[in-house]
């Protein structure tokens, strides 16, 4: 039997997922979380052989929450359901230890067939995925002594921001994104240059040079 917690802030999509798994033999509900930092709670409980995390989630954002979970239960297997199909955010699940990436609106029969090839420790990506992963892997390193080649130039603006001292949503100001956006660019950031945390990403961005110069947008406070 496959124990699958079930991690999404979407009541309909939870329910959805229950009923998928409710006319199966060999799957079982074993908790759902409404929240990243509930989901790393619920999988220290329960021990789930299966976790099925959405992204954009309030309190600890998906990626964040994976690389917790895959970090503190090498057991477990995190197989990530989004609405988000970007190479950044792909790359970035895979790199926080995600071992599939599933879009949502596949079907009853593609998501149960991705949890026990989950189960069973194989990775999960459909054609389209795993043809990008392959070339982004296999492409020769970028030429040039650009500092974190490894980012976007909006991921490395957003840096640059962070090494300033800037917050998120003096970050949004400046570059006309939502603060929600910085954060999730944040989180893929410290995913890329695997960090843990801000400060760290501070200090390194800093010894790189960056930060210098960019003071803090008006507030009006």
């Amino acid at each position: 039997m496959i124990s699958v917690l079930i991690a999404d802030d979407h009541p309909m999509v939870r329910e959805g997922l229950r009923a998928v798994f409710a006319v199966t033999d060999d799957i079982t509900v074993a908790g759902e979380a409404v929240n990243g930092a509930e989901a790393v709670a619920l999988a220290a409980e329960v021990r789930p052989d299966v976790v099925l995390m959405d992204l954009q989630m309030p309190e600890l954002h998906g990626i964040d929450a994976t690389r917790r979970i895959v970090g503190e239960h090498p057991g477990t297997a995190v197989l990530v359901l989004t609405m988000f199909e970007n190479d950044d955010m792909v790359f970035a699940a895979v790199a926080a230890g995600a071992v599939g990436y599933l879009v949502k609106g596949a079907d009853g029969a593609a998501i149960l067939t991705a949890v026990r090839a989950a189960g069973a420790g194989q990775a999960v990506f459909g054609a389209a995925l795993a043809a990008r992963l392959r070339s982004f892997f296999s492409a020769p390193p970028p030429s040039g002594r650009t500092a974190f080649p490894q980012l976007t130039e909006r991921e490395r603006t957003i840096l640059d921001g962070i090494a300033a001292g800037l917050t998120n949503a003096q970050i949004a100001q400046q570059e006309y994104l939502s603060a929600k956006t910085v954060a999730n660019y944040v989180s893929t950031i410290l995913t890329k240059l695997q960090l843990s945390e801000r400060g760290q990403a501070i200090i390194t961005a800093r010894e790189a040079g960056l930060g210098r110069g960019k003071p803090p947008p008006e507030t009006g406070r």
